[in-house]
């Protein structure tokens, strides 16, 4: 036993009083999760109904100012102002009455797809979280997966969530260490997007490499009519196509360069496609995959970040990649080690890691 000086000089703590301690300790903890799991859904009310941008863009507001700028009721506003408050979100100030955003939170709560956004799909990946969880909770019971389509919320949540990642680092950061990829593109090369979404890593890389040629394909039928919108909004539709296909089939047509972005963790067959993937390249060609950076062990896969993929994946890669008796690997199931032996069996020779700028994903190059 040891002394507890603090209960006087007689008082020795024992391990019942360990043992409480450590119970405190941990009720503390789950304390401040549900609290961040409330101030999670007050935020996601502040990024969708535009009251952070509102704050952003036209300054400090009273509950008034800001519900009739938004045109939204007074009460509710207060309420939420004065919980964004209370969770170290917004400012208030005593005298006037006013809340503000304060400037170092603007770029994470206000500028939509900029670097340090996080606004987007962790608000909606939360709120479709909760829309989910009854239907989740008869999934771990079956053990059933679920389509696609039953997930439409999620579609755009992917995309709000992998935008800054197509506008700030595909190009400026990804590409640049691989000369070989830029140089055939640059020479009028051909790319293909495998899972391509609703476009936007075509688009920007149209804009970048006008001699180059890209098609995209996905499964889903409503990104891909959303990513030609896109690109014919964006003047690169002459040089882009879009296409319905399912890449475990096949990938239609041959290619310098294929990608895939956050995909193969989610697909039902992975090996399939990667199979798909090396048949659709030209000799010389390469792959480029980003997937989620996980450890080989899942034991090694812990903390706030390996939790946010691990809810991530039960609210929708899990179930998604399980649809129809599916590999199931989930938003974390795609480690180094898995992929480059699924990868070996599908004809790769080389699979390379490359450690990004992310505090998530990380970048593969694959050789045939």
């Amino acid at each position: 036993m040891t002394t507890d000086t603090t209960a006087g000089p007689d008082r020795q703590t024992t391990a019942a009083d360990l043992e409480a301690a450590a119970v405190e300790t941990f009720a503390g903890k789950v304390l401040g999760d549900v609290a961040g799991a409330h101030i999670v859904f007050m935020g996601a009310i502040g990024d969708r109904l535009g009251l952070f941008r509102d704050l952003a863009e036209r300054g400090p507001a009273t509950s008034a100012e800001l519900a009739a700028r938004t045109h939204l009721s007074e009460r509710y506003v207060r309420e939420w102002a004065l919980g964004m408050t209370a969770g170290g979100y917004l400012d208030r100030d005593r005298a006037s009455g006013t809340f503000s955003l304060p400037a170092h939170h603007v770029p994470v709560l206000a500028e939509e797809a900029g670097p340090t956004f996080l606004a987007n799909a962790f608000y909606d990946y939360a709120t479709n979280f909760g829309a989910q969880y009854q239907a989740l909770l008869e999934q771990f019971a079956t053990g059933r997966g679920a389509h696609q389509d039953a997930f439409p919320e999620a579609q755009e949540a992917i995309e709000r969530f992998t935008a800054p990642w197509f506008l700030h680092s595909l190009v400026q950061q990804w590409l640049p260490e691989h000369p070989e990829i830029e140089s055939a593109l640059r020479s009028g090369g051909s790319l293909c997007d495998v899972g391509c979404g609703q476009g936007q890593a075509l688009i920007t890389l149209a804009r970048t490499f006008e001699e180059a040629t890209f098609v995209g394909y996905d499964v889903y039928p409503p990104a891909i009519e959303e990513a030609r919108r896109k690109a014919a909004e964006a003047g690169v539709a002459d040089r882009v196509r879009f296409e319905v296909a399912d890449a475990a089939q096949a990938v239609p047509g041959r290619f310098d360069v294929v990608t895939v972005f956050d995909v193969l963790h989610d697909s039902h067959d992975p090996g399939a496609i990667l199979r798909s993937i090396h048949d659709a390249l030209v000799p010389g060609g390469r792959f480029v995959a980003v997937d989620i950076n996980v450890p080989d062990d899942p034991a090694d896969n812990v903390g706030p970040v390996a939790a946010l993929i691990y809810g991530a994946s039960l609210q929708y890669c899990l179930q998604v990649s399980l649809h129809d008796d599916g590999a199931g690997l989930g938003t974390a199931g795609l480690s180094y080690e898995l992929l480059t032996k699924l990868a070996t069996d599908a004809g790769f020779t080389d699979v390379r890691r490359f450690e990004i700028d992310d505090p998530i994903n990380t970048l593969y190059v694959l050789t045939p």
